[in-house]
């Protein structure tokens, strides 16, 4: 179910369907009077999914000017070459130069690339592979970055966002600081458990130790509430749950 995190700010409840994988995702919607802006885009082949969300919360699709990467995982820029197809070229779509190249298919995604999906699917059904190398020969989706976002830098529009640079997920994963509702949008960077804050999955996660040291920033921003891509809204004495995870990162 689609979730109101606070006035502008709602995320888009998806399943992440993926080499026999079914789970739930979060993108997030963030808009004011004069802009909306798409927060990461599904897997791919999700896009009438989200639109049809965006229009159930009473958004015109041309409203949307903007798409923000928080990095180049599958599950993030998977429906991004459909919605800039269906919702017009002039969208701006906005990453961090390190993971531009692996959006835009110079280079192979890091985690999600042929040939570690394949060994990943080995152990799954026939028929699953059988779908799975199908989607294989659509990899990687990929679509032009516009603009360039770093760390510390800020955008103006719903009340403001600044841009965290939260690397170790990926070289250039990015969280968000919705500064009007003292809203983070952590990507993965963080995940949500049954109302608890954690550290990403190490399994995904290339440079664990980078990533825990990317919380330490996380520390120094005032927090109500955190939107993890997986897992959803955590509110609950946020900032005390990442200065503990900072902690745990200095052991």
């Amino acid at each position: 179910m689609d979730m109101r995190i606070a006035k502008g700010i709602e995320t888009i409840d998806l399943k992440m369907n993926l080499f026999g994988n079914s789970s739930p995702i979060f993108p997030t919607l963030i808009w004011d009077d004069q802009d909306a802006i798409l927060v990461d885009t599904g897997t791919p082949e999700s896009s009438h999914c989200i639109e049809h969300a965006i229009e159930e919360k009473g958004i015109s699709l041309d409203k949307i000017k903007a798409i923000i990467l928080t990095h180049q995982d599958i599950d993030h820029i998977g429906s991004l070459s459909e919605l800039v197809r269906d919702l017009g070229e002039s969208i701006t779509i906005y990453a961090h130069p390190l993971d531009k190249p692996y959006i835009e298919g110079e280079m192979p995604l890091i985690k999600f690339n042929k040939e570690a999906l394949l060994d990943r699917i080995s152990g799954l059904s026939p028929e699953v592979q059988a779908e799975a190398k199908k989607k294989l020969e659509t990899l990687p989706p990929k679509g032009n970055v516009d603009h360039l976002l770093t760390d510390g830098d800020y955008l103006p529009q719903c009340g403001g966002i600044t841009v965290i640079h939260t690397p170790g997920h990926t070289p250039g994963h990015i969280s968000l600081y919705c500064h009007r509702d003292r809203v983070l949008i952590a990507g993965d960077a963080l995940i949500a458990n049954h109302g608890r804050l954690e550290g990403p999955r190490e399994a995904v996660t290339p440079d664990m130790e980078m990533a825990m040291t990317s919380l330490k920033k996380l520390t120094t921003w005032d927090i109500q509430k955190v939107i993890c891509y997986h897992g959803g809204l955590v509110e609950d004495h946020v900032n005390d749950q990442i200065a503990e995870l900072a902690r745990q990162a200095n052991k």
